[in-house]
């Protein structure tokens, strides 16, 4: 990367010079003269910044100048301003032409990018943004191109820069040397306000008040929680008989504002031979996926932008375009095939309370079709298989974890402080208790989950056959390792024979809102989908098929689990934040279910145990199998968990092959023998104060 930038430092200085002359110059027609004169400014301001950056100027600035150019940066796509953006593709159509308007706003929403780079004094990077900037600009100089012309432009510049930012996308995932955010966490002096713009990323009261409140917090209670976060992690490999110790490289992924944990963190990963990549979270075209966030981030200035903006690639994808980004991927690891085998997975800080969104369906905004979902579909296959060849599924794991910002309300340092007690409960105590659960499944043919009052939910799942009981298990007991809080036990079903309807009165899955969510099941794979969130029953079924399917014509069941942990859900009542709790906590508050691929993917054949020493033989499912025939067949590339809370439970019961019924939740609490120590958080809800 450093020889790129001096090998770009000339073009850098040419392309600067020119947009400069853009400034003043009145070669092309309105519309397009105002809106290339926004995006020239905009570029420049950039150039500016990454000035002070590199003369060192830029930390000089005072607390308040560093938060004016911050909102200086990020307002024009911000709520109160997007509706005259030319990021907003509605705005864009409005005033450059139905045509050209998604493709210029997908132009103005690269450029965007930008910012970051400007942060990490990448010259090579803005100079790349300025000369696709110039190009299409002088295309419209005297008059106007062919819509086709302007396309090519983005298609070359998506396809030709590939080598560039994807391959750099993918050394900074196994690569400690690309150290931007690790270097600046640990170097930063933290109790100076001003280190959290020095990232380059939108800053506001979530992430000044997530960072003040640390501040507050003592020694010994952030070293907790930079203990149960890399503990989670290292403990994730021994359950599931992993060797980390051939591994070098651990991947933190955060929300800005934890940087005095991930410190601390960084320091116990070091102490089990870890070295930390932090990346960021991607904002090109090239490598983004979709509005998801995968790498650290600050807040996210406007929801609605990232998801008219989520399938930008639509505008010029194609299977040469998917190819290429297929060779790439598989240049790039064959390359650093080494470093790749170092990598031990992701170790991840989400964070929750944020209010919930439910987008806009705009007609405007880019959308694949029917051949394009294709390519994305068989893309995510291939490069899964890509990446699974370098970097191993059955050698790697994870750990996550969640706590919540300050927009959760007014008693958010009471809400931390009892996030910081359900993600540090007794794993002891669930242990047992969950054995007992687990003692009960195992003896049943399928699960029945029966909805009450106006949830509609009536499902079978069916379960695996044991051949050896005495040996083998069919649920998994799940303290507090990979996912955090402890508090769940969880099996791959059986498809054929698993049935019903799904059915949530609301819920948050990857930072978007779902209102009267149903899934019919037959077989175990979806079968028909609606929700409340539009007006329009097809703009429902779209959102769905969009963003829980990802474009698939269905999904199977890859997940059946009952959560125990009671002490997060009455938190989640006692703060009325229920429809802010993230799957992460809402997945331990009741039975929830995984539409995709199964908790064991891509390392189904390593062998799991219990504490009690029984193997967990229920892996896998007929899907899933298919990895030894056709790995295309087998997996999905997502894995969404939907959560039904107690109080929308009428029963959880167990059906043996003998008809027996052995009833585990009964009206919202737990009934069987052994889980009764379940209810006590709900008791003490319950008692008068």
């Amino acid at each position: 990367m450093k020889e790129r930038v001096e090998e770009y430092a000339e073009r850098h200085l040419l392309s600067v010079a020119r947009l400069d002359r853009i400034v003043g110059e009145k070669t092309v027609a309105e519309p397009f003269r105002s809106y290339f004169y926004c995006l020239t400014v905009f570029a420049l301001e950039l150039e500016t910044i990454r000035k002070k950056i590199e003369d060192g100027s830029w930390g000089m600035q005072s607390l308040a100048e560093m938060q004016e150019q911050n909102q200086m940066l990020y307002s024009d796509i911000l709520p109160e301003n997007y509706e005259k953006s030319y990021a907003n593709p509605t705005y864009a159509g409005q005033v450059l032409g139905a045509e050209y308007g998604p493709l210029l706003s997908l132009l103005y929403t690269e450029l965007r990018g930008g910012i970051s780079y400007a942060f990490e004094n990448r010259t090579d990077y803005l100079t790349i943004l300025n000369e696709l900037l110039i190009e299409v600009y002088n295309s419209f100089e005297e008059e106007v191109p062919e819509y086709q012309n302007v396309k090519d432009k983005i298609y070359w510049y998506a396809s030709d820069y590939c080598d560039v930012f994807l391959a750099d996308r993918i050394e900074e995932q196994v690569d400690p040397s690309c150290s931007f955010a690790a270097d600046l966490i640990c170097q930063a002096d933290l109790d100076d306000e001003r280190y959290l713009y020095r990232f380059g990323e939108y800053i506001t009261e979530n992430e000044r008040g997530t960072a003040r409140h640390l501040r507050k917090l003592s020694a010994e209670k952030l070293q907790k929680m930079a203990d149960v976060y890399t503990e989670g992690y290292r403990m994730g490999f021994v359950n599931t008989g992993k060797d980390l110790s051939r591994k070098s490289v651990v991947n933190i992924r955060y929300c800005l504002g934890f940087e005095r944990v991930i410190r601390l963190a960084m320091e116990n990963f070091r102490k089990m031979g870890l070295s930390p990549v932090i990346y960021r979270a991607a904002s090109s075209v090239i490598t983004k996926r979709e509005q998801i966030k995968v790498g650290y981030h600050g807040a996210i200035a406007n929801k609605q932008y990232e998801y008219d903006h989520r399938a930008d690639q639509a505008l010029f994808l194609d299977k040469r375009y998917v190819e290429r980004k297929l060779d790439v991927l598989k240049h790039v690891y064959e390359k650093n095939k080494k470093q790749a085998a170092q990598f031990a997975g992701p170790a991840v800080i989400e964070v929750f309370g944020e209010k919930p969104f439910s987008p806009e369906v705009k007609k405007e905004a880019p959308a694949l079709s029917e051949a394009q979902r294709a390519l994305v579909l068989d893309y995510d296959s291939r490069s899964g298989q890509i990446t699974n060849q370098y970097i191993k599924g059955e050698e790697r794991s994870f750990t996550i974890v969640s706590y919540p910002v300050p927009e959760i309300g007014e008693r958010y340092p009471e809400i931390f402080d009892d996030v910081i007690r359900i993600n540090t409960l007794d794993a002891g105590l669930y242990e047992k208790v969950q054995q007992t659960m687990i003692d009960a499944l195992d003896q049943g043919e399928y699960v029945h989950i029966l909805g009450k009052g106006n949830n509609e939910t009536d499902m079978k799942v069916q379960l695996f056959k044991l051949t050896d009981p005495e040996k083998e298990t069919i649920f998994e007991n799940c303290v507090a390792d990979v996912n955090i809080p402890v508090g769940e036990v969880f099996t791959s079903p059986v498809l054929e024979g698993t049935e019903g309807v799904l059915h949530v009165s609301s819920v948050y899955l990857n930072e978007l809102q779902y209102l009267d969510l149903k899934l019919h099941f037959r077989d175990g794979k979806i079968t028909d989908y609606h929700c409340g969130n539009f007006a329009r029953e097809e703009d429902g079924r779209k959102y769905i098929a969009e963003n829980v399917l990802h474009n698939h014509e269905t999904l199977p069941l890859g997940e059946f689990a009952i959560g125990t942990n009671t002490t997060a859900y009455v938190a989640g009542r006692k703060y009325q934040i229920e429809d802010k709790m993230p799957i992460l906590i809402a997945e331990k508050t009741g039975p929830h279910f995984a539409v995709g691929d199964t908790c064991y993917s891509w390392s189904e054949d390593i062998r799991v145990y219990n504490p009690n020493g029984k193997e967990i033989v229920a892996k896998d499912n007929s899907i899933s199998i298919l990895r030894k025939e056709d790995v295309r067949k087998a997996y999905f590339q997502c894995h969404t968990d939907i959560t039904v809370p107690y109080e929308e439970l009428e029963e959880i019961s167990v059906v043996t092959k003998e008809g027996k019924r052995i009833i585990l939740l009964q009206d919202g609490r737990f009934v069987l023998p052994g889980t009764e120590v379940l209810n006590r958080p709900l008791d003490e809800e319950e008692s008068p104060v």
